[in-house]
């Protein structure tokens, strides 16, 4: 027997999400469903509920998925087949739309499924010192070339945030340009940290400030940043900028490395994690954004801080995914430390 309840079923999968950008996704995705309750019943498959607990959602956690990538495909292609089976059992009907929000499509009974595409690794040109960094990167670099292919077919959608991303994905996959569905991200919801950040730079943004906000992890491309940054010192002087960056130096193997080639640098603060409001302070004084990642879906610093201080500037990587987050922003070549100095130097001395 079904339930009285005859509600549709949503149900949203994203085991693999714990930080960053795509957390975000799935925390804006699951409170405007939870908004959303009296038509629809919303299961949430996740790492941890505490990560995006709304109301109204029903959680499943499976912390286990992150321990390998056999856990990882054993969930989508084995545990989610039993899960989508338990709630038609219980609904007495499939389940009206499965949304995967990390990339894989899994093997589940359900009337329509979409997978959100949100890893443009596949295009990613890898180091072998990516291989020494963190072995994972490559590694999901190549496995995403392969599992974005499994089952796709089953999807009536697949979601993107760019069209270079969107195009790209249509020539590798072989599926038809209007298989995509093209849903850039909405402005950032960042009125309350603006609120509460509002005296941050009363006098208008630092030019001696340069910021680069982003996790720790080694196709972000710090490096280039701090070559950059060492470079400009060694010319300038020291005290002359600051620049900031939330890597500690103690967060990986990265991050160490990062640590002991320039934790010596006068100019460079390894200021480490920031929450929301010492983040969106930042943007505020910081005069310009400096974001040199190699690979990104969409670029989500760039988006806050061009909301966030509409004088600042953005110097970024020049890549198609940048031209389409901001075309205001002035590009170099991603790993050109030395383009990335004279860039800095121009700002530094106002002429840019």
């Amino acid at each position: 027997m079904g339930r009285a309840d005859k509600r549709k079923t949503v149900v949203v999968s994203a085991v693999n999400l714990r930080k960053g950008g795509t957390l975000t996704i799935l925390r804006g995705c699951l409170e405007y469903l939870s908004g959303k309750t009296d038509q629809y019943r919303v299961v949430a498959l996740v790492h941890k509920r505490s990560l995006c607990d709304y109301p109204g959602i029903e959680y499943i956690e499976m912390p286990w998925c992150v321990r390998s990538w056999l856990h990882r495909l054993w969930a989508e292609y084995v545990t989610m087949h039993g899960i989508s089976r338990r709630i038609a059992a219980e609904d007495g009907c499939k389940v009206w739309m499965w949304l995967s929000l990390h990339d894989t499509t899994p093997r589940v009974e359900a009337e329509h499924q979409e997978v959100y595409c949100q890893t443009s690794f596949p295009f990613m040109k890898f180091k072998w010192h990516d291989l020494l960094m963190d072995y994972k990167i490559p590694l999901f670099t190549m496995f995403t070339r392969w599992a974005y292919r499994i089952n796709v077919h089953r999807n009536d959608y697949l979601i993107v945030q760019q069209e270079w991303f969107r195009e790209a994905m249509s020539r590798k996959l072989h599926l038809p340009y209007d298989k995509f569905k093209l849903i850039p991200p909405e402005a950032p919801l960042i009125s309350q940290y603006l609120e509460q950040t509002k005296d941050a730079a009363p006098e208008g943004p630092d030019r001696t400030l340069f910021f680069f906000a982003s996790t720790a992890d080694c196709h972000k491309n710090f490096e280039t940043l701090c070559r950059a940054a060492q470079l400009l010192e060694n010319e300038v002087g020291k005290g002359r900028f600051k620049v900031v960056i939330t890597v500690k130096g103690d967060e990986n193997r990265y991050a160490r490395w990062l640590y002991r080639k320039w934790g010596g640098v006068d100019s460079i603060d390894f200021h480490g994690f920031m929450d929301k409001v010492e983040l969106f302070s930042t943007y505020r004084k910081a005069g310009t954004l400096v974001f040199p990642s190699r690979v990104e879906t969409w670029g989500l610093p760039i988006s806050e801080y061009v909301a966030s201080n509409p004088e600042g500037c953005v110097l970024a990587a020049d890549l198609p995914y940048a031209h389409e987050t901001w075309p205001g922003s002035v590009f170099f070549p991603a790993t050109d430390a030395a383009a990335l100095k004279k860039l800095m130097a121009s700002r530094l001395y106002g002429t840019k």
